[in-house]
């Protein structure tokens, strides 16, 4: 589905199944899609963080890509991470993924390295150039360590580099300073940014971001219950505020799976995605919970506290 007009809605970043071996679980994989494509979201973002892209090897991230392109068959657009450290090295990822049917294109700003702002800019408009696709920047600080400025943002925003920005950067004010730059709330098909998107990665303060002027979110537990945050969307749509609220409050209390960890030596992100693939797992839609290596797995303790809150959550395990 080619993004002929701005990326609004619920976007989840795609978990990435994975087999006792460490291998990409395509079937698993194919029916998670069909399990967010059920949900009613407005599209999907494969290779990103919590498809643990880092982890992923290049043959490994072109199965991953072919099997959620394939599977979405054109019902709703499909973002490919092309995260690397360099230029070349994301314009490489970037040819790949239009070659699989991507249609659009994620980048953060280059990492390992220290680069200025005019860097920055720099390498997202050569990846623009090089691809002809929608690119959107991704912007995660606590990985990257740089923050993409508002002024950066709006300067690639009406060149036309950029078609939009998740922001998982968790300056909440900075975002909402952004939305107001960018022409404020129902102005950016006509203000200063034409057909720009604004996705907020914050995922627990999404009804917030809506009143504020946010296009959309790219909530990691949407993997788990993508429904909710479409009735959240629908409902910030509508303008019931109330009921937005209601479903926020109810997806804050599910996102306390993250908190059953972590184990012992577990980080938190390993954490955090061990409890999304083990509600996956519990819920049926996948057949192996494990995280990528070296990452530590859940324990049987903290699934069965992930299994809790499923069942807390009106989301009864299958197993």
């Amino acid at each position: 589905m080619p993004l002929t007009a701005p990326l609004r809605g619920v976007v989840p970043p795609v978990c990435t199944p994975l087999d006792a071996t460490g291998e990409v679980d395509t079937q698993s994989l194919s029916r998670l899609v069909e399990h967010l494509v059920g949900g009613g979201v407005h599209g999907l973002f494969a290779l990103g963080s919590t498809s643990e892209v880092a982890y992923l090897t290049d043959a490994q991230r072109s199965t991953v890509l072919e099997t959620v392109v394939r599977t979405a068959a054109g019902r709703v657009p499909v973002l490919a991470g092309v995260i690397d450290a360099t230029t070349p090295r994301v314009s490489d990822h970037a040819r790949v993924a239009a070659g699989l049917g991507a249609d659009a294109i994620v980048a953060t700003a280059p990492f390992y390295t220290r680069t200025h702002p005019a860097e920055i800019a720099r390498h997202f408009r050569r990846i623009r150039e090089n691809i002809d696709l929608p690119l959107f920047a991704y912007d995660l600080p606590v990985s990257v360590h740089s923050k993409l400025s508002t002024s950066l943002i709006r300067e690639l925003a009406e060149d036309g580099t950029l078609a939009g920005l998740k922001d998982s950067s968790g300056d909440e004010g900075g975002l909402r300073r952004l939305i107001v730059e960018l022409g404020g709330r129902g102005g950016r098909e006509e203000g200063p940014a034409p057909r720009f998107s604004v996705l907020t990665g914050s995922e627990l303060t999404v009804d917030a971001a809506l009143l504020a002027g946010a296009d959309g979110v790219v909530p990691g537990i949407g993997n788990v219950d993508p429904a909710a945050y479409v009735r959240l969307y629908e409902a910030a749509l509508a303008g019931d505020w109330t009921r937005a609220a209601e479903e926020q409050e109810r997806l804050v209390e599910l996102f306390g799976i993250v908190d059953v960890g972590p184990d012992a030596e577990m980080g938190r992100s390993s954490s955090a995605l061990g409890s999304f693939k083990g509600a996956l797992r519990l819920l049926g839609v996948i057949d192996c919970g494990d995280t990528a290596f070296p990452q530590i797995q859940l324990s049987a303790a903290s699934l069965a506290l992930v299994g809790r809150r499923l069942h807390a959550a009106g989301l009864m395990p299958a197993r």
